[in-house]
């Protein structure tokens, strides 16, 4: 059984993966064997109120997580780290210490809010040969993968168009912070390799279309507005495959693929894709600011 620790309680994540991983969620089909919460640092947190960062501590303590008072105290006590910081400007220093000890390390979505911040966890994990994994539960959603299995029946995606809700947060940006999901299931659909993005925006929404180094297209929206859904339409050779995503089980598929992680120490997600998903949202971001110019979009 691998031993996690958790560092940061300002997410429902939180709460959410620990009833999961140690098997207290009330719906036995959720649970995922393999790894379990064993410790968590609870710490100050700018996007949450320190009732709410308590009362979701004190849900995971209840799942038989035992609190430390500092992530240093973590070390020793487990085999691996969930960095589970709603403030995506923080998930560096959060992760720094165990990257720096070799410790494979979870950090929830995003990766980072910023290029740069992204590089540097990068470059820490492989200086110190620390394996490290993000993504979003989106991108392991049943209809997403069932595009890539069934690629037999419907052909390779020659495009593909996403969406997801994408509303700003104080400092997070929203096309990164819950965008992501959007941008994660364009590159689950799609592999890498975008070059370009180029992006548009209203009070209702932001839209960005894309150019991949084969030439085929894609785009992908943000809702600000209205109602908020997940999903997609992908463009493939045999057919078009058209679908909102049921979000029942999308944590505990995504946690498989956690524990997995942290048994073999090899993300799921090769890096720099993970580094490209950031890089996409950056560019677009960019290009929000330029009115819509064409921005590329950086590698690692």
């Amino acid at each position: 059984m691998v031993r996690l620790g958790i560092v940061d309680f300002d997410s429902s994540h939180a709460v959410a993966f620990t009833r999961i991983l140690n098997q207290v969620h009330p719906s036995k089909e959720q649970w995922v064997v393999g790894a379990r919460i064993v410790a968590g640092c609870p710490l100050p947190s700018a996007v949450q109120s320190e009732e709410k960062v308590k009362e979701y501590a004190q849900q995971c303590a209840a799942a038989g997580v035992e609190m430390v008072d500092s992530p240093e105290e973590l070390l020793g006590r487990v085999d691996g780290v969930m960095i589970e910081s709603d403030d995506g400007r923080t998930h560096l220093e959060r992760a720094r210490p165990f990257l720096e000890a070799g410790l494979p390390v979870w950090i929830d979505k995003p990766l980072a809010f910023s290029l740069a911040e992204a590089r540097e966890i990068l470059d820490l994990a492989a200086s110190h040969k620390a394996p490290v994994f993000s993504a979003s539960s989106l991108r392991y959603a049943a209809e997403v993968v069932d595009v890539k299995q069934q690629s037999q029946t419907y052909g390779e995606v020659l495009g593909a168009m996403t969406f997801s809700p994408s509303k700003d947060q104080g400092s997070n940006p929203g096309l990164i912070y819950y965008g992501i999901h959007a941008i994660e299931m364009l590159y689950a659909l799609m592999g890498p390799g975008c070059r370009w993005v180029s992006g548009a925006e209203s009070p209702e929404g932001i839209v960005v279309t894309a150019q991949w180094d084969d030439g085929r297209i894609c785009s992908l929206r943000g809702t600000r507005a209205g109602s908020h859904a997940f999903g997609f339409t992908a463009w493939c050779e045999k057919t078009v495959v058209q679908r909102v995503v049921n979000t029942g089980f999308i944590y505990r598929e995504l946690m498989k693929q956690v524990v997995v992680f942290f048994q073999t120490g090899i993300s799921p997600v090769p890096l720099e894709e993970t580094f490209e998903t950031i890089a996409f949202g950056q560019a677009a971001l960019t290009s929000l600011k330029r009115q819509g110019e064409r921005v590329p979009v950086e590698r690692y």
